[in-house]
């Protein structure tokens, strides 16, 4: 049996354990009575203390707050992050978002334990139900903190303990969208659990190719679950299971009115023959993880050991024949990752105003990738010389991740807070081996009550996402439709880099808090990934330059039921010289970006956001009302030089700025709590584009959804 088959039956098991748990038992227990509430706080506290975020930037974002985003606990888990300072939206079938000019990069924590990767990322995996807060924690990060440097994001989950009880509701409007969801929580004894899931039909799953509102061919269905099970051994330790399983199938949408080109029998197309509105592409994506965790809290001493393991599979299914008409190459692909890892984080009070922290971890991971691509035999202009074939190719990749870190916390007074240490990283591929020592430090100052200082400087080693280094197979295509321009094909290495942060917050009055935070990043090797060809799977290259830097401006306030936050953050990144995987490009960019530096694909220089909520109650009754608004400058697309040619990324598609409202009702009774909500997506119904199909990486247009106007009832009991 596979991972994937026992993380399904186990989560499904555990929904019906947990259910039979709250049954009183004629038995008598031989269990430790323990307060559980109270010990589970505790806990939580010495485990925030093993791995706090000193000097770096965080930002923390509640339940109370997610149900004040458009969608609540329904929207996609991108939408949360994008009201984040520094967060930019991008089109990806999981929700693509930015943080501080980087692709990707983000290292994602539940509870404090890395989540390994997933070949598709983590947005449409993560469901918003199971948080009860998370952090973005980002800037110059502690030494705890390596492999995937952008950010941070820790989640932290809603426990049985907190979140007694059973929830269901049901959501639906705009775009065919129907979505159905439960939530479950108790405690019994020293155990506690909570179950969560969700589906979700709709015709909008990945971002529209045209300006239509209604996108052609873009039915998706997704599937979440999620388990927590925590068992207090005694008032100092505790266990606790995660299970996850997610599915998400799209269709990927259709461009009318494409012009043809070759028929797969190698004839000129026939006006007539084929329309593009008729083309059937379709991804199916699937992901399971485990994490088994001890927690361990003493007067001095707090420590937390974890294993882990991930499945993830991707498959890209052409239309084969349409794709031969109107791209001359048709690509079945499917991925699959599998990784196992064990991390351990410790601290230690020595008194005397230090606390040291430590920890090591070790993470493996097996990449294996079937293709098979249908192309034309072509002459020496390119042109189709006789009926298409298929070419089969099977890569396998492996990867490990392992590190040691060690940093101190001293109290230098009792305004000056002063964080050093350092990591040992060590990468090990089937294309490159790498290691590097980072030291990091990180000051905190805070002269007054009201005001907050903090500065640091880290040194990052960021290894690639085994899972989007693209095979060796360019040889295999020559003289075909398939063929590449240039067959150069170094290997990708790990980006080395130097950070540097600082920042100030500032309480102007009760309630009323601004902040601004500035940041560079200087780097050799600079990772970025791309879509190349048709699939919606990424593929990993290195510029040998890079710079990133920017400025953040934040500022929030809250009285009573009123709370309203508006972020705003200028950002520039770019790259010079393409020196991996070059069989990628075109001869002409790769040329160009040789000797130029370009802004990568993904910079979008102003990203801001802005919202405000006010909730009151009457009675048995209370109602929330919210706005916020999502404005980008837009990310980048190629420009035409004087010349007429092209210079990468060298232009960006129009800003854009779009408004959201709703308002959610709620009725508590003997028996539970009934709600009710409206949501409305893009008030004015705006049309703009996240992508013009031109630009580094980039293999199609695609705009942002237009109006949307959703509708949910829910009960709780």
């Amino acid at each position: 049996m596979s991972f994937r088959s026992i993380s399904s039956f186990l989560l499904l098991a555990l929904a019906v354990a947990a259910r039979a748990q709250t049954v009183p038992s004629a038995e008598p227990s031989s269990s430790v009575v323990l307060d559980p509430v109270v010990i589970t706080s505790k806990l939580d506290q010495s485990r925030e203390a093993i791995v706090p975020s000193l000097g770096a930037t965080s930002y923390l974002v509640t339940s109370q707050q997610i149900e004040s985003v458009a969608q609540g606990a329904n929207a996609p888990f991108n939408q949360i992050l994008l009201r984040i300072p520094g967060v930019a939206a991008d089109s990806a079938p999981s929700g693509g978002v930015h943080v501080r000019g980087e692709h990707a990069n983000l290292q994602y924590r539940i509870d404090d334990v890395l989540l390994p990767e997933g070949i598709s990322g983590f947005g449409g995996e993560l469901d918003p139900r199971f948080i009860d807060n998370l952090q973005l924690v980002t800037g110059a990060l502690p030494a705890q903190y390596g492999f995937r440097t952008a950010g941070v994001v820790d989640i932290h989950t809603r426990s049985g303990v907190l979140a007694e009880g059973d929830e269901v509701s049901l959501s639906g409007g705009s775009h065919d969208t129907i979505n159905p969801s439960f939530a479950t929580g108790g405690s019994t004894g020293s155990a506690s659990y909570f179950v969560t899931g969700s589906f979700d039909h709709n015709g909008l799953g990945i971002e529209n190719p045209t300006r239509d509102p209604n996108a052609l061919h873009d039915t998706t269905n997704q599937w979440k679950l999620f388990a927590h099970v925590s068992r207090l051994l005694d008032p100092n330790s505790r266990l606790c299971v995660m299970l996850s399983a997610s599915g998400n199938d799209f269709e990927v949408p259709n461009t009318p009115g494409l012009a043809a080109g070759t028929s797969p029998d190698g004839n000129p197309w026939v006006p007539g023959t084929f329309d593009s509105a008729q083309l059937d592409e379709n991804q199916r994506e699937r992901n399971y993880y485990g994490i088994v965790t001890y927690q361990k809290s003493a007067v001095d001493l707090n420590y937390q050991l974890s294993v882990f393991g991930r499945e993830s599979e991707v498959h890209f299914r052409p239309d084969t024949a349409g794709d031969l008409f109107f791209n001359g190459v048709a690509s079945d692909v499917a991925r699959r990752l599998r990784s196992a890892g064990v991390q351990l984080d410790g601290s230690y009070d020595t008194g005397g105003g230090h606390t040291v922290r430590g920890g090591a971890s070790v993470l493996a991971e097996w990449v294996s990738s079937d293709a098979t691509t249908t192309v034309f035999p072509v002459d020496a202009d390119g042109n189709p010389i006789g009926p298409s074939f298929a070419l089969a190719n099977r890569d396998r990749l492996q990867g490990s991740f392992s590190n040691v870190y060690l940093q101190d916390e001293w109290k230098v007074t009792s305004t000056v807070t002063l964080n050093y240490g350092a990591r040992f990283d060590v990468f090990s591929s089937s294309f490159d081996h790498e290691h590097q020592l980072s030291p990091r430090v990180g000051l905190i100052y805070q002269p007054t009550e009201s005001t907050t200082l903090h500065a640091g400087y880290a040194r990052y080693f960021t290894p690639p996402a085994v899972e989007n280094v693209p095979g060796s197979t360019v040889a295999q295509f020559d003289d075909t439709s398939n063929a590449s321009a240039l067959n150069q094909d170094d290997p990708v290495r790990a980006e080395r880099s130097h950070y540097f942060d600082v920042g100030v917050s500032h309480k102007l009055a009760p309630g009323l808090q601004v902040g601004v935070d500035a940041y560079y990043k200087r780097a050799t090797n600079q990772l970025d990934d791309g879509l190349f060809g048709q699939t919606l799977i990424l593929s990993s290259f290195n510029y040998a330059r890079g710079k990133v830097y920017g400025v953040e401006l934040t500022g929030s306030y809250t009285r009573g039921g009123f709370s309203a936050y508006a972020n705003l953050a200028r950002s520039q990144a770019q790259g010079k010289e393409w020196n991996s995987a070059q069989f990628l490009f075109d001869p002409a960019d790769l040329a160009y970006v040789q000797t130029h530096w370009i802004s990568l694909d993904h910079d979008q220089t102003l990203s801001g956001s802005a919202g405000a909520s006010y909730r009151w109650k009457q009675g048995r009754w209370s109602t929330l009302l919210f706005t916020d608004v999502i404005y980008g400058s837009g990310l980048r697309n190629d420009a035409t030089a004087p010349d007429g040619s092209t210079i990468p990324n060298g232009a960006s598609v129009p800003s854009y700025a779009t408004l959201n409202l709703g308002v959610v009702r709620s009725l508590k009774t003997a028996q539970g709590e009934w709600q009710a909500r409206v949501d409305v997506i893009n008030v004015a119904d705006k049309s703009y584009e996240l992508r013009d199909g031109s630009g580094v990486g980039v293999n199609a247009a695609q705009y942002g959804a237009r109006r949307g106007v959703f509708g949910s009832v829910g009960y709780k009991f």
